[in-house]
């Protein structure tokens, strides 16, 4: 490895991650410019010598995913060209992840398809956190590393100290990710029985467990419409628990997703900075937690070709 060589760039879909992670690693952000053409073709320059570097590229493919999945591209693709050592794309949220495996007859695997994307645009190695399906991974054919925000939520949750906490899990498909919270906070875990009935629409049918007269935690991947969560506290709240909490990793908030909580029996919804959110002043519910130490250190330990693994908890 070529001392020094670490070189950092990002796209505009979250730049004050990346700075808060240039600013762990103690280094500074590279020049580069990218921008539009009049016709909103996007156009990438990198405006510095990256010749047998080991450059990371932070760049979340959150809304507008288009716009910031063909940034990414064109930037795995200036940066090979200008000859870089090796290249990481850096993805927090790796859009599309929803559409991981074939639900009805005649549907894409996009999941798959932004995989080969970004593999054929010529990316060494992908670090992505919290994906919403684990197998993505296997849909990359380059070393993946998965991290887990768990740790930054749960440290904040532990130091709330809430007595009588039970976590739960809105849906059959969150369990694996609620037990391990569970463990780690000492809670016993409940489920929710959560039935999807089209894209966006679901149904509560029952709970599985005892919430009541306890403060609940629901814990998942991520907030879209916010339609599940709020199903999920409605039906806690009818079953007698006290407080409800959400932890989430990823705050897509479509829609009217932070009215919706703003006005829900809700507690607080603590998210992540995976993707940018400037809306939390409008509503004091949501608590934005950083993960830059955590994906610092990842892009650290890669760079030195240390070891990764303890940060896969």
């Amino acid at each position: 490895m070529i001392a020094g060589s670490l070189r950092l760039f990002s796209g505009n879909s979250n730049r004050p991650l990346a700075e808060g992670i240039a600013r762990y690693l103690k280094t500074s952000l590279m020049k580069a410019e990218v921008g539009t053409f009049l016709d909103k073709e996007i156009r990438v320059e990198i405006e510095e010598n990256i010749r047998g570097t080991d450059v990371f590229i932070i760049q979340s493919t959150c809304p507008p995913v288009n716009d910031n999945l063909m940034e990414l591209l064109i930037m795995i693709d200036a940066l090979r060209r200008a000859s870089a050592r090796r290249v990481t794309a850096v993805i927090p949220y790796y859009g599309y992840a929803r559409q991981d495996r074939k639900v009805r007859p005649r549907v894409p695997i996009t999941a798959k398809l932004i995989a080969n994307l970004i593999t054929t645009a010529g990316v060494h190695r992908v670090l992505v956190m919290d994906l919403h399906a684990g197998q993505i991974q296997g849909f990359f054919d380059i070393p993946v590393d998965h991290l887990f925000a768990a740790p930054t939520l749960i440290s904040y949750f532990k130091k709330k100290k809430i007595e009588d906490m039970v976590v739960v899990a809105p849906d059959p498909g969150a369990v694996e990710r609620a037990a391990a919270f569970a463990k780690r906070l000492e809670a016993p875990l409940a489920i929710v029985d959560k039935r999807r009935l089209e894209a966006g629409v679901a149904k509560v049918f029952n709970v599985i467990g005892s919430v009541r007269k306890k403060n609940a935690v629901l814990v998942d991947d991520m907030i879209d419409t916010g339609g599940s969560v709020l199903e999920s506290a409605r039906i806690l709240n009818e079953r007698g628990a006290k407080n409800i909490y959400v932890s989430c990793t990823h705050p897509v908030f479509s829609g009217s997703a932070v009215e919706e909580l703003r006005k829900s029996p809700i507690q607080e919804v603590v998210v992540t900075n995976t993707i940018p959110f400037a809306a939390s002043g409008d509503c004091d519910k949501i608590k934005v937690l950083s993960v830059a130490k955590l994906l610092g250190e990842a892009i650290k330990r890669i760079h030195k070709e240390t070891s990764v693994s303890s940060l896969f908890v």
